[in-house]
């Protein structure tokens, strides 16, 4: 009797030209265009130049606009009832202050000054409120500037509770520096006192000098018609 001869079940064809599976893609952020947004605002904004230290608003004063950096540099200082100084803020072109008056903020809880010549527009709260309300795409751009600036202030807030003297001033130079913002090191210009520095982490002058002799003596950073901040100051931050 001969083996039967078991026949294997026939192979699949393959399918030609099966459409790839698509995967999801994340969502990218709108990048928030200053110039088309002020443009949009029409009437119910003004533009005006200041020298340096000069002051945009003082702690206290009605909050009924919100203020746009053209050019130049802003800094945010809060002045305790027993006179002790602090800053909040140091501020760069593209960026808004003042936004606290969209969300009922009866006054001003900083005071605003420029540290450099710089061009700043004003922009009246029912302006913005106007713009908001009937441009969605404006409104969205000036949502995501918001929600990063938000998570600005968290990180600051966790490096201010959990990180030391030494590491705060190392993360605030990097920051000064434009560290991660298009993979470029900048000069920090104008040059600023220790006495900022020190008022920005929270932390006196002298450990200021002292961290700051320390930092140049190991490279990190050199003062060469201004201060310079090398990457090599991510060191300090990533080992304790």
């Amino acid at each position: 009797m001969k083996p039967v001869k078991r026949q294997l079940p026939a192979k699949k064809a393959a399918v030609k030209d099966a459409p790839p599976r698509r995967q999801s893609q994340p969502v990218a952020m709108p990048q928030f265009d200053g110039r088309l947004f002020l443009t949009s605002v029409g009437t119910g904004r003004s533009s005006t130049t200041h020298p340096k230290k000069a002051t945009v608003y003082r702690q206290g004063d009605a909050a009924d606009a919100v203020y746009y950096i053209e050019t130049g540099k802003v800094q945010l200082t809060v002045v305790s009832a027993q006179g002790k100084e602090g800053v909040i803020a140091m501020l760069e072109p593209g960026e808004f202050f003042g936004e606290g008056c969209l969300a009922g903020q009866p006054s001003n809880m900083a005071s605003a000054t420029t540290t450099a010549r710089s061009k700043i527009v004003r922009i009246e709260k029912a302006a913005m409120i106007r713009v908001l309300r009937d441009q969605p795409e404006m409104a969205e751009m000036f949502m995501a500037f918001l929600l990063a600036r938000n998570i600005q202030i968290e990180a600051d807030l966790v490096d201010q509770l959990f990180n030391s003297s030494e590491r705060r001033l190392a993360r605030l130079l990097l920051l000064l520096a434009s560290f991660g913002k298009e993979g470029k090191m900048e000069t920090i210009i104008p040059k600023i006192s220790q006495d900022v520095l020190a008022a920005r982490i929270g932390t006196t002058r002298s450990r200021i000098n002292f961290f700051m002799n320390k930092f140049r003596k190991l490279g990190f950073i050199e003062y060469n018609g201004g201060l310079k901040v090398h990457s090599s100051l991510l060191n300090v931050i990533v080992h304790e």
